[in-house]
């Protein structure tokens, strides 16, 4: 287990003060002047070596996107824009450092600001975060207050922040419908090229990241990247909130180093499977658009990146989901199928038309009232839907029913083949001699 002492989020629980005193208390904002003054590139040069990837779900690493802003300007400004949009289905930990601990955010956006060579930062927050946005802008003006952010700041680096609040679409939590979103418009995503970097927000060079990628930032610069490397596995370094939910016995949020084993994640985090590990059926292992795992994949499985996407998986967003063996897993993933059907903004074709075909198909294998055939044509549809569309919506349609499909078609075979033998008729009816 991870060593108190290594943790990054230390009010993760909001047992203590979650205001510029408490957060000074913890070690924020310690030594950021310092830091600045080292310059735009070793800030990016220690977060490129600390091995840190982004914590948002793609897992691509964090230095090499801040290094793609130009470094000269050519007379348009550049942001940092801090995606809180928080909208994957299992996923509940960004919320939380906006609520306890806000302040590790608002010190990581100025320093990767500064990185970045921008002046102004937006902080998307999704649009049911109501008491977060309270928080966090309460938080915000506290920085203001005592001079730590905006112009002439103690830092030397004029820096802005603005936290603007959704209307609550999952589709804005892709970057480039988040900064359609943010410009005004209707929350759909940009087809790339030209990509953020170059054309972003009002068409300046911009950075998008998620929440905790930002919020990790200044403890990784105060205690070095070689501390943040030393933990968790090769190419997976450093630590991870997780999210853990369903049928467990006690549901949580917990930092932990990358690559912790599951089993021990659970155990000791989660009070273990409700009934037992050994009445485990599934696990989604990082939020509902990754493909799910049986149990038997469980056992020794570590929570990293590259374990999972061998595993044709995902660590995602590190949402993980237990479906113990009462759960209907056909229904299960129908109703996640729903979930993409409805927030689909119907921009592209196979996302709009392929969405509601799959889920309806879903239903009815559910229910039994399918061919067996239709497996492998529904399968067919969800490659046809899969890298053909502008954003990642249609891959997280699809790869929940690819993940069905792959380890669970006996269950959906048997549920066809009870349905067939409940819908014969138990007798031949008479046949009626003439007269």
């Amino acid at each position: 287990m991870l060593a108190d002492k290594d943790r990054i989020f230390r009010n993760l629980y909001g047992f203590d003060d979650w205001g510029l005193e408490g957060a000074r208390k913890r070690g924020a904002w310690d030594g950021t002047k310092g830091f600045i003054e080292k310059g735009h590139d070793w800030i990016v040069d220690e977060i490129k070596e600390s091995g840190l990837r982004g914590r948002g779900g793609a897992g691509f690493p964090t230095g090499l996107k801040w290094s793609f802003m130009p470094k000269a300007s050519d007379g348009r400004p550049h942001y940092l824009v801090v995606n809180a949009d928080e909208s994957e289905p299992g996923t509940c930990k960004d919320r939380e450092i906006m609520r306890h601990d806000p302040h590790l955010l608002i010190e990581g956006c100025l320093l990767a600001a500064f990185a970045m060579r921008a002046h102004t930062g937006y902080i998307y927050i999704r649009g049911e975060f109501i008491r977060e946005r309270e928080r966090l802008q309460a938080a915000i003006d506290q920085a203001y207050d005592a001079k730590l952010i905006g112009r002439n700041n103690v830092h030397g680096w004029d820096f802005d922040l603005h936290l603007h609040h959704g209307a609550g679409a999952y589709i804005c939590g892709e970057e480039t419908a988040l900064l359609e979103s943010l410009e005004g418009k209707k929350g759909q995503p940009r087809l790339k090229p030209p990509f953020p970097a170059n054309v972003g927000l009002y068409g300046a060079p911009t950075t998008v990241n998620n929440v905790e990628s930002i919020a990790v930032a200044p403890d990784i610069l105060r205690r070095g990247a070689s501390w943040f490397s030393s933990l968790g596995r090769p190419n997976n370094a450093g630590t991870k909130l997780f999210c853990i939910s369903g049928h467990v016995n006690a549901p949580c949020n917990v930092e932990e180093e990358m690559g912790i084993p599951l089993r021990e994640l659970i155990d000791k985090h989660a009070g273990g499977v409700r009934g037992g590990w050994d009445n485990l059926l599934a696990v989604i292992p990082g939020g509902s658009s990754v493909p799910c795992l049986p149990a038997s994949s469980c056992q020794s499985l570590h929570m990293d990146f590259d374990t999972l996407r061998d595993l044709k998986s995902g660590l995602g967003t590190a949402a993980v989901i237990v479906m113990d063996t009462s759960t209907d897993i056909i229904q299960a993933i129908a109703r996640i199928s729903y979930f993409y059907k409805h927030e689909s903004c119907g921009q592209c074709t196979p996302c709009r038309e392929g969405t509601g075909w799959m889920w309806r198909v879903l239903q009815r294998m559910a229910r039994g009232e399918a061919e067996k055939r239709e497996i492998d044509l529904l399968l067919d549809v969800t490659y046809q839907v899969e890298g053909h569309t502008i954003c990642a919506l249609g891959d997280a349609a699809a790869w929940p029913i690819q993940g069905l499909i792959r380890h669970f078609r006996h269950v959906i075979e048997e549920r066809i083949d009870r349905y067939s033998a409940k819908s014969k008729p138990d007798e031949q009816p008479a046949v009626v001699a003439a007269q």
